[in-house]
């Protein structure tokens, strides 16, 4: 008689906590809530860096945790992601995004002196090396790298949101050449897009991705800034919350 496979007590301890760009079904919710709240409670439309960390760790019950590489911010089981922020005028239209991507010195990390009469195949090999070994460094530590991205309309009214795997790149799928601005740019050979971007003065990185077409559109009303004075009676302030002492002369 055929004997069937054994069943066994094991868990895929290498899934993510959800399909990439398949967030939870309350997150958009939650997201939108705090972005009324943000508006409301700052009475401007500013969401940067380390903000958007947090706010995207609470929609997905995550934890922040700020590193110095950038790229594993947001951590939720074997996961992590880093989290980017874009301006738009038109977030649900916009089809690619340059995001920076920290500062890959070759003079830093190899000793090189660069210019643009340098060879920018060289100089561009060296920029994605060092690209390679932080993305190898994270993934050493976590299962599942990704990127989330916020696309952001200037009144923080419209964004879309998406995520990506963050990866390494093979070197010899990209050629380079130093552009009118003295910058270096890294193109795809087999489309011919532009993918990098590096800047010899100060070293910055940015890399070129596509907007899904299935990416995550949310739209809030513009909320009212809440009064000042009625916030801190809401709190029960009176005069005895401040202590002013005189530092002697």
């Amino acid at each position: 008689m055929d004997r069937k496979s054994p069943k066994l007590r094991t868990v895929d301890k290498s899934l993510p906590p959800f399909p990439l760009n398949h967030f939870p079904k309350d997150f958009p919710f939650i997201l939108g809530k705090e972005l009324i709240y943000l508006l409301a409670s700052k009475g401007s439309a500013s969401l940067e860096g380390e903000e958007w960390e947090a706010i995207f760790a609470t929609c997905i019950g995550a934890e922040w945790r700020p590193s110095n590489v950038g790229l594993d911010d947001v951590i939720f089981g074997n996961t992590a992601w880093g989290a980017k922020t874009v301006k738009a005028t038109n977030p649900s239209t916009q089809t690619k995004v340059r995001l920076i991507s920290g500062r890959n010195s070759p003079v830093y990390s190899f000793g090189d002196t660069i210019d643009t009469h340098a060879d920018p195949n060289l100089v561009g090999k060296s920029i994605l090396e060092i690209w390679n070994e932080r993305v190898s460094a994270v993934r050493e530590k976590f299962q599942n790298l990704r990127t989330v991205v916020l696309v952001k309309s200037n009144d923080l009214t419209e964004v879309v949101v998406f995520e990506f795997d963050t990866i390494r790149y093979d070197p010899e799928l990209f050629v380079w050449e130093w552009n009118k601005n003295a910058n270096l740019r890294g193109i795809e050979k087999s489309t011919g897009e532009h993918r990098f971007t590096w800047q010899p003065h100060g070293s910055q990185f940015t890399i070129t991705e596509k907007v899904p077409e299935k990416s995550l559109i949310i739209r809030i009303r513009q909320p009212e800034t809440l009064n000042k004075e009625t916030i801190l009676t809401a709190l029960g302030f009176d005069k005895s919350w401040i202590t002013i002492t005189h530092k002697d002369a």
